[in-house]
């Protein structure tokens, strides 16, 4: 008994000590790893492994901003967030990291999202805020499934699609593309064009933004029609 009371005395401790340090370090570990555990079925390379060290590397950062003025003489009045602000700085490297651009489309800004607030979690129980850093792990569900699904149900707002057409020759310009596809009810948002004078073809990528609820299957069919279409691909741009 007195032994559950000595680590309960330990836990509930302002300074730093090997107890409270262990608990919120394995604490980090498991939110991070629950963050990571739904990026890498989203089939992100940044996944469990990746977020829980983030998650654990910004709590021993928190936990040294509190130790060092803890111990050390003459650093009683020590700054605790000064290395903490580091880490949210150093953190938006990774985040970049976690983010492609390519042809126009961008993929990642969800993941980059999701190692920062993670980061800003493993702070948090750092400094013993566990009911706060775990009632936020939930709250990152909701936003990253919850809202995702609520949206698809009631099919709210636009939805970004991307459109990859190879056509015989060197096209000028997407005049066409665009008034057939105004005419779909969608909007190019932007568009990526390669002209490939050695074979005498043109790659056009379109991102165009289109409501929820509308199928492009017959955009589709009359885009293949113009020109002279080798190839004609649809995908959705996913804010992994």
């Amino acid at each position: 008994m007195q032994i559950f009371d000595f680590i309960s005395s330990q836990l509930g401790s302002i300074d730093v000590n090997i107890v409270n340090a262990s608990f919120r370090l394995m604490l980090a570990l498991v939110l991070g790893a629950l963050v990571g555990t739904e990026r890498k079925h989203k089939g992100q390379v940044a996944g469990i492994r990746t977020f829980a060290l983030i998650s654990m590397g910004a709590c021993l950062s928190m936990l040294l901003s509190i130790y060092v003025p803890q111990e050390y003489l003459g650093l009683k009045n020590g700054d605790p967030g000064r290395i903490a602000a580091q880490v949210i700085t150093g953190i938006g490297f990774l985040g970049g990291g976690a983010m492609i651009q390519q042809r126009g489309v961008v993929r990642g800004l969800t993941t980059a999202a999701g190692i920062w607030i993670t980061a800003i979690i493993g702070m948090a129980v750092g400094v013993g805020m566990y009911m706060a850093s775990i009632v936020c792990t939930l709250l990152i569900f909701l936003v990253i499934v919850g809202f995702n699904r609520f949206e698809h149900i009631i099919h709210i707002g636009q939805e970004t699609k991307v459109i990859s057409i190879r056509s015989k020759g060197i096209l000028k310009n997407i005049d066409v593309y665009e008034k057939l596809l105004k005419d779909e009810g969608a909007r190019i948002s932007n568009f990526f064009i390669e002209q490939n004078f050695e074979n005498n073809f043109t790659e056009v990528n379109l991102v165009v933004l289109v409501r929820s609820s509308k199928k492009l299957m017959d955009a589709i069919n009359r885009l293949g029609e113009v020109h002279d279409t080798l190839s004609i691909t649809l995908s959705n741009q996913i804010d992994l």
